[in-house]
């Protein structure tokens, strides 16, 4: 398995705010200086990175300064995250296009994979078809993607409709795409992260690692919180996976390379055992 970091943590995540009038310009941004996130990533003993699709725009224009960015830091770009609500209708070819605009960029860039969140909470409840759409939605995302030359992969996520065990048991076995466990969204979610990845062993394509305090709710450097992380590596042992594990924290108190290098530390251990 090897080790990547996603850029997050150096600025938090926004939307960009011409989504809010104009749906398929909805990107996923990172608000912070990505020359910097990728050279501390490197610096930190980590081989790849995942960036937000809203960055990559960013750089649409200029793809040299990105590429040469990664080069610097001796990094490839593993992966690039990105998101829709899914559910609607009306709105989801605009949807789809947004995220087909991201998988090209994301192949352009020389990524493996187009990770995805969503699926959409109503304000007046969610209706036992929004899982039937979610799930074409995503098929049609792993069109997408796979056009484009990358894999797909979903990642539950807290405030979409697949939070708990039992909302992913609805949404993956009726939709082909692959599964990124989150395993601080799944235990936040009131699941057990590795009887999940044991459970859908077979659908891990991509894995996203942080800790949890659970009281506070809120994530923290591997190490840091209270999941049994020896106890998630050998659930992903014993599945056989060996695709990338990315480390992923949404913000930091202190010096992002900090939280960084903490984790690093951590994941060698435990992968040392």
């Amino acid at each position: 398995m090897r080790l990547g970091y996603c850029s997050i943590t150096w600025g938090g995540v926004v939307g960009h705010p011409t989504g809010v009038t104009s749906v398929k310009d909805l990107f996923y941004l990172t608000h912070g200086d990505m020359r910097q996130a990728i050279g501390d990533i490197g610096a930190a003993g980590y081989e790849g990175v995942e960036m937000f699709d809203g960055n990559l725009v960013d750089y649409a224009d200029r793809p040299e300064v990105l590429t040469g960015h990664l080069r610097d830091a001796g990094l490839e770009l593993v992966s690039v995250y990105s998101g829709a609500n899914f559910i609607y209708p009306d709105i989801l070819p605009d949807e789809l296009d947004r995220i087909r605009r991201s998988a090209d960029l994301a192949a352009r860039f020389g990524a493996q994979r187009l990770v995805i969140g969503g699926g959409a909470r109503r304000a007046t409840g969610t209706k036992d078809g929004d899982y039937g759409r979610l799930a074409d939605s995503l098929n049609q995302v792993t069109d997408i993607a796979e056009a484009a030359g990358l894999e797909a992969s979903y990642h539950p996520h807290l405030s979409t409709i697949v939070e708990s065990p039992e909302e992913l048991d609805r949404l993956l076995p009726n939709t082909r795409i692959g599964f990124c466990p989150d395993v601080a969204h799944l235990a936040a979610g009131g699941g057990d992260p590795a009887a999940i990845i044991r459970a859908y062993g077979d659908r891990i394509n991509h894995v996203h690692l942080k800790d949890l305090d659970r009281e506070s709710v809120t994530f923290q450097p591997l190490g840091a919180g209270e999941l049994d992380l020896r106890g998630i590596v050998a659930a992903l042992q014993d599945t056989g996976y060996d695709g990338w594990l990315m480390v992923e924290l949404d913000d930091y108190a202190g010096h992002p390379r900090e939280a960084a290098e903490s984790s690093r530390e951590t994941l060698r251990r435990l992968l040392a055992a």
